[in-house]
């Protein structure tokens, strides 16, 4: 077929089956929009769903919660010049959490590149470090190949977004087409029969055992696996933030969330093991704190698809390289059924001597995230943005499958998960899709209700008030002599008349009677509702270890006190 390269571009989405595309239209990308909208209205069936958002960083940010929702690619379209530098946050979003991501822009004629045109930025240069790869493509010959390479690169190995820029004469131009079925990507063997074998060793070795999980067990899809492991080696299981939902939150083996904001079961279980098993996480400064101290009585077992993580933080006994799912498959097969009773007891006493905890008496964060998961029975997808309300959604709402958390992690992004949350509602409609935001997060990305409200996408946008940025106040309050500078945001901002007059049902909570009957109503809504809740400004969030500090000395309110 004889196609222009913006008819190219639909056909490779096709190719690479795209439902959904989340963007904003402008000058240079006009072919490309006139080429979907053309073969939206030539098609009965098959067609690739637009979601036009109010930003584009609203678009990142939604094709981001897609991809992790489904585990499908996300992908996302932009103008060039400042559209495309308004994706530039969601795409370093997704590059620190290795989120499946294809971000297409378009460029100004090639005669006009390097000449300071309207609307002209080198953004397969700016994205550079925060891709897995980048390219502008100058000849339509090459186009096809280029994006099919795209799709490619963020799926395989370690996923992460990839930026395609296309100049606007070539979306313009015609060229042969043929379709092509997509490669099955499968992972590549970069491990050998010795490193199974000494892995299975050392874990037939260990009287203390201790798995650690992150992402990667989620992006490999190895929850079962995970979970199989836990039972032959008869250990506790500790997840960070990106691993929540690979073990089952009521499990008896499960203690929760490690590091900075980890409970106290986490990391004194950590920091009195023997064996470290760290499936698919990369010891991030927040889960280890003091490196020279983190869990410095164990042997590391590092299993990670990026060997580019081995070592990288924390000096490892023994790793292997390679897709966690494979992996760990090969090593169930291999070791034999273990009993640790006298560790496993010693974990049960700290999880039950250290419990999460939080002032009952009156309306809190921790409270409305417990009614809510006894509402929702634990099963709806939480996007969440980042500061106190992340750290009490991760430790409040028991998870029991993957890719239902989803959240800023290594990016720690401001507001993220308006954007996430309609993306995963898109991609999962059957599932009760929820962000939880601070006020001051909300503030960046409010005007995304309106596209919730625009297409009625029933999500669920829950504010939690302070009218103070919570976790850099809570900073202030600990370490910095409560000298508050710039983080007290008490103004006349009425986030439920804001709400409305995005077209947005709105609902205000200022105590704990009011909470289940908001959260319900939201949830029997057809369309998009926002429940703003009033807490304290003070509320803290507990466990906590100071920067830097080893996770040993986690703290609490009670601590505080003594």
């Amino acid at each position: 077929m004889l196609l222009s390269g913006a008819d190219i571009i639909i056909e490779c989405l096709k190719e690479q089956n795209v439902d959904t595309v989340f963007g904003y239209p402008g000058g240079t990308i006009l072919n490309v929009y006139d080429a979907l909208y053309k073969y939206n209205e030539s098609h009965k069936s098959g067609k690739i769903r637009h979601i036009l958002t109010s930003h584009e960083q609203g678009a990142a940010h939604a094709a981001d919660g897609y991809a992790r929702a489904t585990g499908k690619v996300g992908v996302c379209f932009a103008t060039s010049g400042p559209g495309a530098t308004n994706l530039v946050t969601g795409i370093a979003t997704a590059y620190m959490d290795s989120v499946p991501m294809v971000a297409i822009t378009c460029n100004v004629n090639l005669p006009l590149l390097g000449k300071d045109t309207f609307q002209e930025v080198d953004i397969a240069g700016v994205t550079m470090p925060i891709t897995k790869h980048s390219i502008i493509v100058k000849d339509i010959n090459d186009l096809a190949g280029v994006i099919r390479k795209a799709f490619k690169i963020a799926t395989s190995k370690r996923p992460g977004p990839v930026l395609v820029d296309v100049t606007k004469d070539v979306t313009a131009a015609m060229c042969e087409y043929t379709h092509i079925k997509p490669d099955n990507v499968t992972p590549e063997k970069t491990y050998s029969e010795d490193d199974i074998d000494t892995a299975v060793k050392l874990i037939e070795s260990a009287k203390k055992p201790f798995i650690y999980v992150g992402g990667g067990a989620v992006i490999s899809g190895a929850y079962k696996e995970v979970r199989e492991l836990a039972e032959k080696a008869d250990c506790p299981v500790c997840d960070t933030l990106m691993g929540k939902g690979v073990m089952d939150a009521y499990s008896p083996r499960y203690t929760g969330m490690i590091g900075m904001h980890g409970t106290k079961a986490s990391n004194f279980g950590v920091s009195e093991c023997d064996l470290l098993i760290a499936l698919g996480a990369r010891f991030s400064d927040r889960v280890i704190g003091n490196a020279s101290k983190f869990a410095n009585q164990a042997k590391i077992l590092h299993i990670d698809i990026d060997a580019a993580e081995i070592d990288k933080n924390i000096k490892t006994h023994a790793s292997v390289v390679g897709d966690l799912k494979e992996v760990l498959t090969l090593i169930n097969q291999k070791i034999k059924k273990r009993k640790h009773d006298t560790w496993m007891k010693h974990i049960a006493d700290l999880n039950k001597k250290y419990p999460m905890n939080y002032d009952r008496s009156t309306l809190t964060c921790p409270y409305l995230i417990e009614e809510l998961d006894k509402i929702t029975k634990g099963q709806a997808i939480i996007t969440t943005d980042v500061g106190q309300h992340q750290m009490w959604a991760a430790q409040y709402y028991r998870y029991t499958m993957p890719r239902t958390f989803l959240s800023s992690g290594g990016l720690g992004t401001m507001g993220y998960g308006l954007g996430a949350c309609i993306g995963a509602k898109v991609g999962m409609p059957d599932k009760i899709c929820v962000n939880i935001a601070g006020d001051g997060c909300f503030r960046m990305n409010m005007n995304e209700l309106a596209t919730a409200s625009r297409y009625n996408i029933p999500i669920i946008e829950i504010v939690i008030n302070n009218q103070v940025l919570g976790m850099v106040r809570q900073w202030q309050t600990l370490f910095y002599g409560k000298r508050y500078s710039e983080t007290v945001i008490e103004d006349k901002v009425d986030y439920c008349k804001v709400a409305e007059g995005l077209g947005v049902k709105a609902f205000r909570v200022t105590n704990k009677e009011e909470v289940s009957k908001a959260i319900k109503k939201a949830i029997s809504l057809k369309g998009p509702a926002l429940i703003e809740c009033v807490i304290q400004k003070d509320d803290k969030v507990f466990p906590m270890v100071p920067a830097g500090a080893p996770i040993s000395e986690a703290f609490d309110a009670t601590d505080m006190k003594d």
